[in-house]
């Protein structure tokens, strides 16, 4: 299933992250631990994709970056915070004055700050066979790399007199170093003097290409003149650019690097950027910085943007639910859902006594209004107020009595305990926590002799990879609670008996969007 089948979805959370590398997720788990609503947006290219493996990172020595990231992201959804597969192609800001990032396919995330952590873009000489040894022979930092080839040959290319400067540091790893003035050098300069001294081979060649050898590996440097020179690793400096392409409607410009070798996007201490409520984070702003450092760097600039949020609502004496805004958002235009109740629910329900109904993450009514109708005791509960009064407005037109009560389900004691003989979670967007607050939450909410039903989107589809240039994701459904995981739970108590737990295709004529094909189906009774 593409996710271009997808209606175009704007969101609304606090704050909206521009890329999913080190610095982008380190902040994001930060902001989620201040029950923030966040939103991380995830092209899927990070600088450092090319390298089989990252180094210096304290409790991750040798991990490869994906396996950094999927961690991350693991992490980060364990709070609720979402990442979304997308590309911003533009941020504007709306009339309110709160961020509108536009995402490739149509979606959009409203939010009240953004923070780029979009990274660089390294440009290599253009040497023949250089780009395709990048990330594995080709090396750029003695720090990241220098480990794996010590002892080996290394011919270090300088492009740039700075570039000299981490000749040092790869003869102290290596006694086989020789230095190659490609271009832009002075074969002169005072601190060659130095490493000749030193016994490291300097040439003033520029270089043509690079060799291969038979197993893929780094061969040999081939200069200009017809020199070879055998080598095992090549290290490179890069120029570098700020990726702060989607910014420039708010005026955002990358400014000159003060070593000549780039740009970067300049910001205050805090990492807020001359645009107020944009900040910058990790190789964005500072493109010396290695994966520890970007993380670092992306944990601190989230405390700042949450003190600044935190401060925005004391003033405003208001304490919003983390994804209230976006909820209240999708219900204040026309009817979302289709009225009609939730046809699993009408099939599981069969047969059981009536009594008190709890609706969790209610919507406009449509299973609530068809509970009601059934003899059911119904309270609706939403984290949206706008919801609930759709819900009071239909229940008054068909004289019914619900009880609707606006609840965040991952709130300590969100929900009465033992009191309703039906729980019913119907699609219900209860975002992850790592003690599982919202998932305990319904299921202490359920008498004994009484039943839960807790139906999901087949997940499985929805992770399906996308191509980020032309498609992005509107949702993430691993940061929310999911039927699996409501299953695993009761299995684990004595208290509880387990009778339903499968995929099913969903119903015809159910209430939620035809693009949602299978569901995950629990269904499970309080024996005690």
């Amino acid at each position: 299933m593409s996710d271009h089948s997808f209606p175009s979805v704007q969101r609304r959370c606090d704050v909206a992250v521009v890329g999913a590398s080190a610095a982008g997720l380190a902040a994001a788990l930060q902001l989620a631990r201040q029950l923030r609503s966040v939103i991380v947006i995830d092209a899927g290219d990070p600088r450092n994709a090319p390298a089989a493996h990252m180094h210096g990172y304290l409790g991750r020595e040798g991990a490869s970056p994906a396996e950094l990231t999927a961690i991350g992201r693991e992490e980060v959804r364990s709070y609720g915070a979402e990442v979304i597969d997308g590309r911003a192609t533009d941020v504007t800001l709306t009339d309110d004055g709160l961020f509108q990032v536009h995402l490739t396919g149509g979606h959009s995330v409203v939010a009240r700050r953004v923070l780029a952590a979009t990274g660089v873009l390294d440009e290599l000489p253009d040497i023949d066979g250089l780009a395709e040894h990048w990330g594995g022979g080709v090396i750029h930092c003695p720090f990241c790399h220098g480990f794996e080839v010590r002892d080996r040959r290394i011919v270090q290319v300088v492009t740039h007199p700075l570039q000299l400067h981490p000749a040092a540091l790869y003869h102290r790893l290596s006694d086989r170093l020789t230095v190659v003035l490609h271009e832009g050098v002075d074969a002169d300069a005072a601190e060659l003097d130095i490493l000749r001294a030193a016994g490291v081979p300097i040439i003033a060649t520029p270089v043509e290409r690079i060799t291969t050898a038979n197993d893929g590996s780094i061969s040999a440097v081939q200069l200009a003149d017809g020199l070879t020179l055998d080598a095992d690793a090549v290290a490179i400096g890069t120029r570098f650019h700020a990726r702060c392409e989607p910014f420039a409607s708010l005026g955002l410009a990358p400014t000159e690097h003060p070593t000549g070798l780039g740009d970067f996007v300049e910001s205050d201490q805090s990492g807020a950027t001359s645009v107020p409520g944009l900040y910058v984070a990790g190789n964005v702003t500072n493109p010396m910085q290695q994966v520890l450092h970007a993380a670092a760097d992306g944990s601190f600039v989230a405390t700042m943007i949450s003190f600044s949020l935190a401060h925005d609502d004391l003033a405003a004496a208001v304490r919003p639910g983390p994804n209230e805004a976006d909820w209240d958002h999708r219900y204040s235009t026309a009817q979302v859902w289709s009225g009609n109740p939730n046809g699993t629910l009408a099939a599981e329900v069969d047969g059981l006594a009536t009594g008190r109904a709890l609706d969790v993450g209610c919507g406009e009514g449509g299973d609530a209004i068809w509970l009601a109708e059934h003899g059911w005791t119904v309270t609706a509960s939403d984290i949206s107020q706008r919801a609930l009064d759709r819900v009071a407005a239909a229940a008054h037109d068909r004289n019914l009595a619900i009880d609707c009560i606006r609840a965040d389900a991952n709130r300590l004691d969100a929900f009465k305990t033992g009191a309703y003989d039906l729980v019913s979670a119907q699609y219900a967007s209860i975002p992850r926590t790592p003690d599982g607050r919202g998932r305990h939450n319904l299921i202490n909410a359920v008498a004994v002799g009484g039943t839960l039903i807790v139906v999901s989107h087949d997940a499985a589809p929805m992770r399906q990879p996308i191509d980020t240039a032309e498609h992005s994701r509107p949702f993430d459904v691993d940061a929310y609670q999911r039927a699996e995981e409501f299953a695993t739970a009761l299995a684990e108590s004595e208290d509880w008996e387990v009778l339903v737990n499968e995929v099913r295709t969903r119903p015809a004529g159910s209430a939620t969007a035809a693009h949602h094909v299978d569901d995950v189906v629990l269904r499970a009774r309080r024996k005690r």
